[in-house]
């Protein structure tokens, strides 16, 4: 029996919706359609929930909780608290970390089980536009749902060995806090591990190939998230590629393209993920694809009218909140409704360093590009005239980007807790506020969302705690 239905003794049924894959796309889909009326089936060979779950978003940011408790102990004197840091228990940290993770999955196995989707365990294969085969059964559907998401990516001649050179699934798993770490790639999982790890008290250098940290967001905040780290102890190396890596006698070495050499306990290979597409039919079907990525447009809609995909199976952000929206979208489009197609640029993303980085729209630079140099306005507040961010003892700011006389069209922001932010900050975009309108708003005083409120007020022309 899988959700209520007897589906080994039923083989003529046919599902309105076969989805491959329970990832954050899969399973948001599943959820919809069934919540619309759509008989559906989820195919999963690993855990409902897939990476953010299980080994991406709700992992990471637990163990960079856990970095943060040690750099609040450690800096307690600075607050008048006494407290003495002894010390990381790793077995510790990941009951926590697993505890966290189990909750979240109970729960959203009921989730699925109330919805009374037909949940299939198995590795499934597409084996025509309207079928997948999992454990020797075949799964009918009007429509089918490829969502089989992502994993770490490596480079050519770079093996990852799970132990002195690891991807980010070792990571989460380590037993250890390693004396000393390199991290290839500055991007946001790359400068996520190298937080955890120095609040951990690792040695940490982040080697990164393009000329900034987290090079996809604006130029500023990347800036200011290499002042934080310099600050915090931890070392990287921009603007040249790695060219290899090579076992010492108790860890790696790793050489640059330039021939400078670093050397650590470990190597994380942090480069970014790749879909998972080889080997499961999808070509065979006829669906098209570029480089792994199956392609689909802005309605999650392949080639094959039969088939759509979603989350980082497709080339579009790779972000839960991006998979939960357009699993959705497809549900949603399948039960007859009339969804609007995700906006990426509309999309949050945070990065959640210490300090975090998060934005919404456009950055100055692709404003320029899109509306003339001479037709962008920044403006950018310090938090140095937030009294909440006085109290955490955070530094950052807040940039605007706007276009003359028009809307906001990029927000972008530095700082503790930014990530808790840039809901407000998405409504803005979205709904192409004026700076003026969004400064007649009264933010709570004091709290983070004020500066963002203080930094309209400013770009409106009327600063309060901000000099002209």
């Amino acid at each position: 029996m899988h959700g209520g239905r007897d589906v080994a003794n039923d083989a003529s049924t046919v599902f309105d919706l076969v989805i491959l894959g329970g990832g954050s796309g899969g399973y948001a889909a599943a959820l919809r359609a069934a919540q619309l009326g759509l008989d559906v089936a989820l195919i999963e060979k690993d855990k409902v929930g897939g990476t953010c779950l299980h080994r991406g978003c709700i992992p990471t940011k637990a163990l960079l909780h856990a970095g943060e408790v040690a750099d609040q102990s450690r800096e307690s004197a600075e607050f008048g608290v006494k407290t003495s840091f002894e010390g990381i228990d790793m077995a510790g940290v990941h009951k926590y970390k697993d505890g966290v993770i189990s909750g979240l999955y109970k729960g959203l196995q009921g989730l699925v089980a109330s919805r009374k989707v037909t949940y299939v365990e198995g590795s499934g294969y597409l084996s025509s536009p309207t079928s997948v085969d999992v454990n020797g059964q075949r799964y009918e559907g009007r429509h089918i749902l490829l969502a089989t998401g992502s994993v770490p990516k490596s480079l050519p001649g770079l093996t990852i060995d799970g132990e002195r050179i690891i991807s980010s699934d070792h990571a989460l798993t380590l037993d250890r806090v390693p004396k000393s770490a390199i991290v290839l790639g500055g991007g946001v999982i790359g400068v996520e591990f190298a937080s955890a790890w120095k609040s951990f008290g690792t040695d940490v250098t982040v080697v990164e190939g393009l000329k900034h940290l987290v090079p996809a967001e604006d130029v500023d905040s990347s800036k200011l998230l290499e002042r934080a780290f310099r600050k915090r102890g931890i070392k990287f190396n921009l603007g040249t590629f790695f060219d290899r890596a090579e076992y010492t006698a108790d860890g790696v070495k790793v050489t640059l393209a330039d021939g400078k050499e670093f050397e650590a306990e470990v190597l994380l290979v942090a480069i970014g993920r790749g879909p998972v597409s080889q080997g499961l039919g999808y070509e065979e079907a006829g669906v098209a694809m570029d480089r792994g990525f199956v392609l689909a447009d802005e309605y999650c809609r392949t080639n094959v009218p039969t088939i759509s995909a979603v989350g980082d199976l497709i080339p579009t952000l790779q972000l839960a909140h991006v998979g939960f929206a357009e699993g959705i979208l497809v549900a949603e489009r399948l039960a007859g409704l009339n969804p609007v197609p995700v906006d990426h640029a509309g999309v949050p993303r945070v990065t959640y360093c210490n300090p975090e980085v998060a934005s919404v729209g456009l950055t100055e630079e692709q404003a320029k590009e899109r509306y003339g140099a001479d037709k962008v306005v920044t403006l950018k507040y310090n938090l140095a005239g937030n009294g909440k961010s006085k109290i955490l003892k955070t530094a950052g700011e807040i940039k605007l980007v706007q276009v003359r006389d028009g809307a906001v069209v990029g927000v972008h922001m530095v700082g503790d807790r930014m990530g808790e932010q840039v809901a407000e900050a998405q409504l803005i975009y979205n709904w192409e506020a004026l700076p003026a309108e969004v400064a007649q708003l009264i933010h709570a005083h004091p709290t983070q969302t004020e500066a963002l409120g203080e930094a309209h007020l400013a770009l409106a022309g009327k600063p309060l705690h901000s000099h002209d």
